[in-house]
């Protein structure tokens, strides 16, 4: 569904579909179905399957364009996917990465896609410039690419916060556009959420580590009044966070039932941070 909502669903057709796959002969057979498709040139690159930058460092070469966009496998692009980029990018000069929302595709009828659509791909309804965009549904200026190198093969997750990040300290912005949208397949069950929330924990802990004047939510060390109240604060917003988030639910039964599950999803991506933090601390003897 991915490859054809790119290549079959779009308006205006990408000039080329770069296909990194590190499954299996099925995932190359239907690729291969649509390397005839007019107007499009879609080619095929075989991987081992790491992970995402691995793949994505994997695929870069084989692009030619001036902007590059990237999804993913479990998304569908809108029909104005292509135009939007490409529009976006020539209004923004300064941006060197541009994206958009990330909606479920299943979220009409199940209330966890509605819940991940909140605390996974949270998705402001006015445009501007943000730390950072996810790598389903995002895009960067070639001249970017070239200087800002290779995503960084060691993180499990987060690749994008940290290549965002190196972007940033380039002196490009990032930006975010509403009307940039794709559907995304989110976790269909709740253990399958809350094993993604603590991964991303451990990759928060893993980036932050990398870089220590980044934006964090907690303290990289205890040196200040400040740093303290941080420490206070990051371990009561498990407790605040869940509330906040189910505010911006649509209806009250939502806001009801998502409560505990978000609560948990808190514990689970702190639990994460915590544990890949203990593992950096020094041993004692």
């Amino acid at each position: 569904m991915a490859l054809r909502a790119l290549v079959d669903r779009t308006v205006e057709k990408p000039d080329q579909v770069v296909v990194v796959n590190g499954g299996d002969d099925r995932s190359d057979s239907i690729v291969k179905n649509y390397m005839n498709w007019p107007g499009v040139r879609v080619e095929l690159v075989k991987t081992v399957n790491k992970n995402l930058a691995t793949s994505r460092n994997v695929g870069l070469p084989f692009c030619t364009g001036e902007i590059v966009a990237w999804t993913d496998d479990d998304a569908e692009v809108f029909p104005d996917w292509v135009t939007q980029m490409k529009r976006i990018h020539a209004e923004h000069p300064e941006a060197g990465g541009v994206g958009g929302s990330v909606l479920g595709a299943d979220s009409k009828r199940s209330l966890l896609s509605r819940i991940a659509d909140e605390a996974v791909f949270s998705s402001p309804s006015q445009p501007g410039y943000v730390r950072t965009i996810a790598g389903v549904n995002v895009s960067y200026k070639r001249n970017v690419l070239q200087v800002v190198g290779p995503q960084d093969e060691t993180l499990f997750r987060g690749e994008d916060v940290d290549f965002n990040w190196r972007i940033k300290k380039l002196g490009y912005e990032i930006y975010y556009f509403p009307g940039i949208k794709v559907l995304h397949n989110h976790r269909p069950s709740l253990k399958q959420l809350m094993d993604q929330f603590y991964m991303y924990g451990r990759a928060y802990t893993l980036v932050r580590r990398k870089w220590s004047d980044m934006y964090c939510v907690y303290p990289q060390k205890i040196a200040r009044l400040k740093d303290a109240l941080k420490l206070l604060y990051f371990i009561a917003s498990t407790f605040v966070d869940p509330f906040i988030s189910t505010m911006k639910m649509s209806t009250w039964w939502d806001r009801i039932m998502a409560l505990p599950v978000l609560f948990v999803l808190h514990i689970a991506w702190k639990s994460g941070m915590v544990e890949q933090k203990l593992k950096f601390s020094p041993k004692t003897t």
